[in-house]
Parts: structure tokens; sequence; C-alpha cells
């Protein structure tokens, strides 16, 4: 006798659930898959980030150097251990910080969507401002906690290379660091970040927002249309939303990045405490404009990737507790 099934359908999504409301969300379960899908996606970018970090760093021979060609010397001097320096630091560390990031983002960017709901502007142009308002506001919020983890784990990442003091483990950085200038050397380049790095994440979420909203209705979705896009779609279109935005991004910020990033590892920076001019003329008369866009390659290729896989994390995780509170509220 044979048994009839029902075909099994991919639920189709209206445009507007693209757009997460965070009341709807379950934050403890949204939390939980986030630290472990953010934590993969960090291990898989992470020997960009220390490969680009090596190539900005005076003295090193490898800022002329290409990405691959400093990839492979790494790997030859150090193995694979050489390209995860720093990473189990940033891994466990980043996780109460990505709480906080992330729940600063969704508050604000709710709060911003539901204050300019109503006025007469494109849609598209609205999510951006709200996305960009939003993502300078998580910035603001995380760069007190993200600053001084960002210099233990930069510090781990370019052991060995010139101008750098020798440490093994991040308690070593941290009692290095805090001997010689005190809790304030943990902050070295807190006001370069907080001034330059919220604008920058104003513009990658921006840039994302708008561009999602572009490509949706280049391919003729609208809210109010009967045609809606599948999961596939909305994850296709929103990586490459998020690849546009960490391309663009990268172009921009690069340079400000180079000075931080030698602003926070350098340790021999002559008399007085290093500061922002100070780094910047070196780099200036070492390389001259072009020194700014050292490790440019692994930093673009990090920051498209970074937007790809953490955009497509982040929008999965928001949808399928956003679509769960959904049914939900239908039962």
């Amino acid at each position: 006798m044979a048994v009839e099934t029902e075909p099994v359908t991919v639920p189709e999504l209206a445009l507007s659930d693209t757009d997460i409301n965070w009341d709807r969300l379950d934050k403890t379960r949204f939390h939980i898959i986030g630290a472990i899908l953010f934590t993969a996606q960090s291990a898989l970018l992470h020997p960009t980030a220390v490969v680009k970090t090596r190539m900005q760093i005076a003295g090193s021979g490898l800022s002329h150097m290409s990405g691959i060609s400093v990839f492979r010397h790494i790997l030859k001097c150090d193995g694979i251990p050489g390209i995860f320096r720093g990473f189990g630091t940033s891994a466990i560390g980043s996780l109460p910080g990505r709480v906080l990031a992330l729940t600063s983002l969704e508050v604000s960017k709710d709060m911003m969507l539901k204050y300019t709901d109503g006025l007469d502007m494109p849609e598209a142009t609205r999510v951006g401002i709200a996305n960009g308002v939003a993502g300078m506001f998580s910035n603001l919020v995380s760069c007190g906690y993200y600053v001084p983890l960002d210099v233990i784990c930069q510090r781990l990442m370019v052991q060995g290379l010139p101008g750098t003091t020798s440490c093994n483990k991040p308690f070593d950085v941290i009692q290095n660091v805090t001997k010689a200038e005190g809790l304030r050397g943990l902050y070295r380049g807190f006001g370069l970040t907080a001034l330059t790095q919220s604008p920058a994440n104003a513009l990658w979420w921006g840039a994302y927002g708008s561009a999602q909203h572009m490509i949706w209705r280049s391919l003729g979705y609208r809210d109010d249309a009967e045609k809606k896009p599948s999961h596939m779609e909305m994850v296709t279109v929103q990586a490459s939303a998020g690849m546009m935005a960490g391309a663009c991004t990268s172009i921009i910020t690069t340079p400000i990045d180079t000075v931080k990033t030698r602003l926070q590892v350098m340790d021999n920076y002559g008399a007085g405490r290093p500061s922002v001019l100070k780094t910047a003329k070196t780099l200036l008369k070492e390389d001259g404009w072009r020194g700014f866009y050292r490790g440019f390659g692994p930093r673009f290729l990090n920051m498209s990737l970074y937007g790809t896989t953490m955009i497509v994390t982040y929008e999965l995780i928001s949808n399928v507790r956003y679509c769960a509170g959904k049914e939900s509220e239908k039962k």
C-alpha cells in the first residue's frame, strides 16, 4: 500500500522579512549560535590578518613582498602555528565583545528604523541611514573593549620582528605594556580607532544596507509584490552586498589601519610616547604615500571575505530565530 507524502517546500520570505526585528529575536540562541559560527569564521580569516599585520610593520623585511609570498614565508619559518598567532586570544576574548557589539547594533538599528518610518525618502536610503547610524553607535560602544584586545593580539602576531617586544603569552603582553606605560599603553590607538573606525563601520553597514536593497529592487522584488525571495536568493544577495561593502571599506580605511597597527605594536619609537603624527611621518619617510597601503592585498581579501561570511552568518542566525518567532506567534 503506497503512502502518500506531502512534498517538502522551502518557505519563501517577504522582502520586509530581510530586515530583522530585534524584539522578535531569541537573544540567548542568537548569541550562542552566533558565537560558534563567528568563531569558525574568524579561524578561516585569521591567517589573512596575520599576513596583513606583518606586512605593515617597519623592518620586517616583508613590507615589499606580496601577500602570498609573506604567507609562504610564515609557513616556512613557523609552520601552521605561525599563521594562527594570536587566534586563541582573539577567539576567546571576542566572545563578550561580540555580544556587546551585536546587541548595541540591533537595538540601535531597530530604533532608527522606527524613528525614520514614514519619512519621505527612498527605502534604500532609509535602511542605509539606519544601518549606518547603528554601525557607528555599535563601534563606539565596543571600542573600549576591543582596543586593548587588538593591541594584545597584534603584538602576538608580530613576535620576532624588529622593533617589537618579545612576548609569548597574552598575559606577558599585558605585563610588559602596563609596566612600560601603565594601563593607557593598552589603549594605544584608541582615539584613532574611535574617530575613524566609527565612520568606517557606519560606511560598511550603510553600504551593505543600501546595496542589498538596490540589488533586491534590480531583481524585481518589492515589499508589496507577490514575488517573494527564497532563502537561497536571500543568502546570495546578502553575501554579494556584504562583499561589496567590505571591498569599498577596505580601500578607504587601509591607510588608517596601517598607522593604527604600527602605533599599537612598535616599541622603538624614540623619545616620548608614540603618536599618530609621529607614526605617519615615519611611514611617509620610509615608503612615501604607497607605504600607507602596506598589506592592502590581504586586508582587501580579509574584509571582502569577512563581509560575505559575517553578513551571511549574521542574517541567517537572525532570520532563523526571527522566522521561528513569527511561527510561534501564529500558533
